[in-house]
């Protein structure tokens, strides 16, 4: 089914949407009551838990009103349908009414899947999957997004994209809406993806690199594994924390009598950075931030020559910095 769907495709048929995604079907859900509108701007949304359906009650939402005979009907929890109700609905959708659109939402796993093997069987019947995108096949998602508004955007801003955002569907749909309206009939690069969204992946990492030499060492592997799994660089780590400790060497040979404004100007952050580099400044000495400086370069180099686990490397690197302030 196409994502925006004509009325001829779900009125007097049965929309079945299956899977765990809820954001996949919950947008399948829109697109068929937009198109049932499209077609009759008066027409009536009706909806129900499947666990409440029955076979009167499913004639009595279906049934044309005063008002309109053109209907949207949506039954979500179909795995919770009563046994009692199973029979009648499968014999309405072996001959839908021809001025309804319904829609049965099954929100995946094995729980009522006797119903769905039976309901693939009719003609009247239109499987719409909602299955679970791994993270390898996000940057696959966010092309199909930015190709359903048109436009084109290449493999490594897709690949970009996803970094900078994470990994939830809502967001990265929203982000390919937006950058296809402000770059009309354009091909998407990396350069126009990170003027808007490079920002959050480098934020991330930051957060990682605070914590560290702040010596929180469970808040700053609890912070890099989120990083990690919402698809966030692991050079950004190791750059955010060699700016952190290079942060921190300038601040320990300023003069401690500067104003904040004129101390953010010389460590290169922003003014309210000074703060945080004061506070983890206390527990540091020139030798740990060098040791920590030799750390961040041993550990860059092993990210950058496609170490094996970057993973493990990473949290080596923070054990080790968070370790070296913890040691003073």
């Amino acid at each position: 089914m196409a994502r925006t769907p004509s009325a001829a495709q779900v009125l007097g048929r049965v929309v079945l949407v299956t899977g765990k995604e809820e954001y996949l079907s919950a947008r399948t859900v829109g697109s068929v009551r937009e198109a049932v509108r499209a077609h009759d701007a008066e027409a009536e949304l009706a909806e129900s838990a499947a666990s409440e359906l029955t076979l009167a009650s499913l004639g009595e939402m279906s049934a044309p009103s005063l008002f309109s005979s053109i209907r949207c009907v949506v039954v979500r929890g179909l795995e919770d349908l009563p046994d009692e109700s199973v029979d009648g609905l499968l014999s309405y959708c072996a001959a839908p009414a021809d001025d309804v659109a319904l829609v049965l939402v099954h929100s995946g796993g094995q729980k009522g899947s006797g119903v769905l093997t039976k309901l693939r069987k009719l003609a009247a019947v239109t499987e719409v999957k909602s299955e679970e995108i791994k993270a390898s096949e996000m940057p696959g998602f966010v092309t199909s997004e930015v190709a359903s508004h048109g436009a084109k955007i290449a493999s490594d801003a897709a690949t970009f994209l996803v970094q900078a955002i994470g990994h939830d569907l809502r967001s990265l749909a929203a982000a390919a809406d937006q950058l296809t309206n402000d770059y009309p009939g354009e091909q998407l690069t990396v350069e126009k993806v990170q003027r808007y969204f490079g920002g959050r992946a480098e934020a991330k990492s930051f957060t990682v690199a605070d914590a560290a030499f702040s010596g929180k060492r469970a808040l700053a592997l609890e912070e890099l594994r989120w990083a990690l799994d919402t698809g966030t660089p692991g050079v950004l780590v190791t750059s955010a924390m060699a700016a952190s400790a290079r942060g921190l060497a300038r601040y320990l040979g300023a003069s401690r009598g500067a104003r904040d404004a004129d101390l953010a100007r010389d460590l290169g952050v922003p003014p309210w950075k000074v703060r945080t580099v004061r506070e983890q400044s206390r527990a540091w000495t020139p030798e740990g931030i060098a040791a920590a400086v030799r750390a961040v370069a041993v550990a860059d180099a092993d990210i950058k020559g496609q170490a094996h686990d970057a993973s493990y490397t990473l949290e080596r690197l923070v054990l080790t910095v968070a370790g070296l302030r913890e040691s003073r």
